[in-house]
């Protein structure tokens, strides 16, 4: 019968004879067969037996057999199969029973898996499933290993804002490096619609009394501020409709901060959070609250209640002037501490320390600052506020406060005072930036700051490598909406949580992953052709304990369909955290490994059983159908 099939399907396409690779290509993509072209360009080559470039009917059925059956998705049919030729519903729901871990399971959705992906009508029509069916179901997006129940909006979103983690982005107008890279609107588009919710604006006096947006004191190129925020509106709430954050770095004169102001009105209008929800508020609102808002991140000067006082008046001209305490100059990454940390016993003189010298030790000096009160009356809940010290927060910050802190300094905090960090995040939204240094735009890795409740871990969105790859793979939960519910253990006020000791009342998973094989892995950029030695590394990064990574073997000379068959536990104390990376390398003996391809996801969100591994380029792009083919177990 599925030979039947099969002629009915190609006949047609040979009936003037033998047909070239770009027909191939086609009559594959009619058969529901996604193809990497190199790939196919080789299997072709290799079975035109006459190397005219031209192939018959028989040729193209081997081509076809190479390609769609595959002998590990054979060997599973075979299992469930009472006949080695087709699947009843009740063989199907014993598969999907078994070996899917999917729960009440029953021959209604068997026989609705078969309805959807029985391409032989008689198959379908005696509510069996031929191998093609089979084969068809095993290559479809149910058998990701991303669960799709996370696909969409599944948390509570009713918490404070402080409650989530917030997909944030840094220096967001530029596009490559912060010295003479171009600053492009390509910067906001792209990272709204990965579902970015914190933007950062550089803003700077220009021409004509309209701001601009650029890398300051550099040679980047520059954008109108109100160009810049018409694009932001455009794109806003396209993947997502939770509140965007416009973080501002403000470098204007207050004449230019009023323009913004009156930008960020016209062009928002309603949308522009501009007064509290509640008359007296005491707490940040949720997300869901805050639904289709655009939220002002600034300096601002006065309480809310004077902001809410002066609604409807004319504020032009109106100037406020204060002081502040800045850090010298000097990066402080470059002070980072280069001797031992100091024993816990010197925590409470490092404090006091702080109150006087800055977080970590750096002189202040005092600086004038003036802030036009049109653009400070727009700064509602996300106020920002200069991190001086833990203790300082816990005396005087206010809830609508946030605090920005360099990488460098944050990193020593986490590893001094982690306890303490926590129980600031679960009171502060808290804010992570890259450090000056990182002139090329590199990032530094997110995790650390998750660990310790960070919501808004910001990274340089156009650069490629493990920090984004972290970011993405983290902010597929949740509908990929840029807002995740922090665990528990991060929102309690009476936290013991410490990322950096091992806990002793944790409830850990143990996870078996079974990596089968490869399907059209991206070949080796130094090959030839379509060949690579592959390996597969995958990994484990969330608290320092989890942090662990395995490699399999290596197969020499195929991309096209390695076979590893190989078994790898992992026992991951806080899954909550945890995030697992496969990455597919070619085997380099003098130059280091090739990477091939990826994927991130969280451990929590990952399917049981068997599973395909979808697999993205250097720069996020999807390299289907490369992917990798896996069986997954855990038990917690």
């Amino acid at each position: 019968m599925e030979n039947k099939w099969f002629l009915s399907m190609v006949r047609d396409d040979f009936k003037y004879g033998k047909i070239t690779l770009e027909k191939t290509l086609k009559l594959l993509e009619k058969l529901g067969i996604r193809c990497n072209t190199i790939h196919v360009k080789y299997i072709f080559k290799d079975n035109d037996r006459l190397k005219q470039g031209r192939i018959t009917i028989e040729e193209f059925r081997t081509i076809y057999r190479i390609i769609a059956h595959r002998e590990e998705i054979i060997e599973i049919f075979n299992t469930y199969s009472e006949n080695r030729k087709f699947l009843f519903e009740k063989n199907l729901a014993q598969f999907l029973t078994q070996e899917q871990y999917t729960l009440d399971i029953n021959k209604s959705i068997a026989s609705e898996i078969i309805q959807k992906y029985e391409p032989i009508e008689e198959v379908k029509q005696a509510h069996q499933m031929s191998f093609e069916g089979f084969r068809r179901y095993m290559d479809s997006s149910e058998c990701l290993l991303f669960n799709n129940k996370y696909e969409s909006v599944y948390q509570d979103m009713t918490h404070p804002l402080s409650d989530y983690f917030i997909s944030s982005s840094h220096n967001t107008y530029l596009i490559s490096d912060q010295l003479v890279g171009p600053s492009d609107l390509w910067g906001y588009v792209s990272a709204l619609v990965k579902g970015c919710r914190c933007l950062e604006i550089d803003c700077w006096d220009g021409s004509q009394n309209e701001p601009v947006v650029y890398h300051g004191y550099t040679f980047t190129s520059k954008l109108l501020f109100k160009t810049v925020i018409r694009a932001i509106h455009k794109y806003a709430f396209i993947t997502s409709d939770y509140p965007v954050v416009l973080s501002l770095e403000n470098h204007c004169s207050p004449s230019q901060q009023e323009v913004m102001a009156d930008n960020l009105q016209s062009t928002f209008g309603d949308a522009l959070l501009s007064d509290t929800l509640d008359d007296f508020p005491d707490k940040l609102p949720s997300p869901e609250a805050l639904k289709f808002k655009i939220l002002v991140r600034n300096k601002k000067i006065g309480t809310l209640r004077e902001t809410r006082e002066r609604r409807g008046s004319d504020k032009h001209g109106q100037v406020e002037e204060y002081e502040e305490e800045e850090e010298a100059e000097q990066e402080e990454e470059e002070n980072e501490a280069k001797g031992p940390e100091p024993s816990d016993a010197f925590q409470d003189d490092l404090e006091k320390e702080a109150e006087s010298k800055g977080a970590v030790g750096i002189p202040l000096f005092k600086k004038k600052l003036k802030i036009a009160t049109a653009l400070s009356d727009l700064v509602i809940y996300t106020k920002i506020e200069k991190f001086r010290s833990f203790h300082h927060s816990r005396l005087y910050q206010q809830f609508n406060e946030s605090n920005s802190i360099g990488e460098s300094q944050a990193r020593k905090l986490s590893k001094l005072r982690p306890n303490e960090f926590i129980l600031h995040t679960t009171k502060f939204i808290t804010r992570i930036y890259p450090k000056a240094t990182r002139a090329d735009s590199s990032n530094f890795n997110p995790q650390e700051f998750w660990n310790v409740g960070c919501q808004m871990v910001a990274l340089n969105f156009q650069t490629p490598g493990l920090p984004m790859d972290l970011q993405n793979g983290k902010f597929l939960d949740n509908g990929g909406s840029g807002y995740i519910l922090k665990p528990h253990f991060l929102r309690d006020s009476k936290t013991k949580f410490n990322p950096n000791k091992a806990l002793m009342d944790s409830n850990p998973v143990i996870l078996m992953i079974r990596l089968i094989s490869g399907i059209q892995l991206p070949p080796s950029c130094h090959s030839s052709s379509n060949k690579a030695d592959t390996l597969v590394i995958i990994e484990i990064l969330g608290v320092p304990n989890d942090q662990m990574k395995q490699q399999s073997r290596v197969i020499k000379k195929n991309a096209f369909s390695p076979r590893w068959n190989e078994t790898f536990t992992f026992i991951i104390q806080v899954p909550e955290l945890a995030l697992i990376r496969f990455v597919v390398e070619n085997q380099g003996l003098i130059a280091g490994n090739e990477f091939l391809g990826q994927y991130t996801l969280p451990v929590l969100c990952m399917n049981k059983g068997y599973r395909r591994v979808p697999l993205f380029s250097k720069m996020g792009e999807s390299l289907e159908p490369a992917s990798l083919f896996i069986y997954v177990w855990y038990v917690r």
